[in-house]
């Protein structure tokens, strides 16, 4: 159980190079990132200095700094805001005599905590996997203490170099297992993905930062208008509450019937790893394949505009930087915003966790995804049943009347269906 957990004591450390826009609000997104990892954050040290030691990322009396506090604090780790290199990661490790972690390390462990499905388990594996892989040398002690070689042969080889490869190899034979079983798992999301398509329902998917509020507006919808057997999804304050995508059919109770698929994402965050985004690759073309985007915001977040930028660049990363948006300043009611919820053209300030607004959003997405959507009439002769039962699914059927010559229905229809069977238009008289 996490309420059993026994909280590792940890030092934070971070580089300022004067290359980040906002370096301290990043040390404060790593402490929250190391308590979301169920870390406890004995201290933190930061330097400033132009350029990254190569060696070992912070200077070298830098080094012995760390190791002396670490000490002083009791850290069990030591967390570095920033991606190491597997040399920097083997070098401070011997140096500092502690486990060395990296920000890319510390998301791949919230990931672990918090993958429920077995498809998420596997992304997740995939992804540590092929972060361990080039940082296996200083893994173990073992492993630096590789004997010499005189004829290159791998009998010539130290104990530890022998072992190096064996756990390289093994790695990789695991990681060539999970990609098949990643491989099916994504076969048959696309299955559904195309029945999906094929039911001609638009598609609508949830994106932003972590803990902006996209699963709370999901539950919202579905406590409103979802299927009685939908379930909600995990709602909670935390970074990445949310592993899977889950989509839920919403459909609001109007006189036509126009429903809409909407998907629950992952979030994102500043230097989300470039191995998870790769790793959860088919879980997030979701995002990929929607009509339409919900890009909700922490509006509460006195970062949310540069959280927007990361949303907009791993966006464009996963090749859906121009699927239309609706963007969603959600939490607004912390900020004093009057008159909520309030909605300008494509963008509504709402408060998803008091239910204000949800309805609002509703209505903007209607008019987004049905708005080729006509109203028309057809006069379909009894030996094309087949274009009736096509409507009868796939549109929304007003009236229906028996005469002599055929069925007479008057539908709301997409533009291109009443464009296709233009022919069999008839007005009601």
């Amino acid at each position: 159980m996490i309420e059993e957990m026994v909280y590792t004591k940890v030092l934070l450390v971070g580089l300022d190079t004067g290359e980040e826009q906002d370096f301290d609000h990043s040390m404060e997104e790593l402490k929250s990132l190391a308590e979301a990892a169920y870390k406890q954050v004995a201290g933190i040290i930061v330097q400033r200095m132009p350029a990254v030691n190569k060696a070992f990322y912070i200077g070298t009396g830098k080094v012995e700094e760390v190791r002396e506090y670490a000490g002083q604090c009791g850290a069990q780790e030591v967390v570095f805001d920033n991606a190491l290199s597997p040399s920097q990661v083997r070098n401070l490790g011997r140096e500092l005599g502690l486990p060395v972690l990296d920000r890319t390390n510390l998301i791949l462990d919230i990931f672990a905590i918090r993958a429920q499905t077995k498809e998420a388990k596997l992304q997740v594996e995939t992804a540590r996997l092929q972060y361990f892989l080039p940082r296996l040398v200083g893994m173990r002690e073992n492993l630096s203490r590789q004997g010499g070689t005189t004829g290159g042969s791998l009998s010539n080889r130290g104990a530890g170099e022998t072992k190096l490869e064996l756990d390289r190899r093994k790695i990789e034979h695991r990681i060539s297992e999970l990609k098949k079983d990643l491989d099916e798992v994504a076969g048959a999301r696309q299955t559904m993905r195309k029945k999906r398509s094929q039911s001609r329902i638009p598609k609508v998917a949830l994106v932003g930062y972590t803990n902006a509020g996209k699963s709370t507006i999901m539950n919202r919808m579905v406590d409103l208008y979802g299927d009685k057997k939908d379930k909600t999804v995990l709602e909670k304050d935390m970074l990445f509450a949310t592993l899977d995508t889950n989509v839920r059919c919403i459909n609001p109770r109007t006189d036509e019937n126009i429903p809409f698929f909407l998907s629950d994402t992952v979030g994102f965050i500043n230097k989300l790893p470039h191995g998870l985004v790769k790793a959860f690759r088919s879980t997030l073309e979701e995002v990929r394949y929607a009509d339409l985007l919900i890009h909700v915001v922490d509006f509460s977040d006195e970062h949310y505009r540069q959280q927007m930028e990361v949303t907009a660049e791993t966006l464009k990363e996963l090749e859906a930087g121009d699927i239309p948006q609706i963007v969603v300043y959600n939490k607004a009611d912390k900020c004093d915003v009057a008159d909520m919820p309030r909605v300008k053209g494509r963008q509504i300030y709402m408060a998803a966790s008091e239910g204000c607004g949800i309805e609002e959003l509703v209505e903007l997405i209607k008019e987004c995804v049905y708005a080729d959507r006509v109203q028309a009439s057809f006069l379909l002769p009894y030996d094309k049943g087949g274009i009736v039962s096509y409507f009868m699914e796939n549109a929304t059927v007003l009236e229906q009347e028996y005469r002599d010559e055929g069925v007479w229905i008057r539908v709301s229809c997409h533009k291109s269906d009443a464009d296709k069977y233009g022919m069999y238009q008839k007005s009601a008289q």
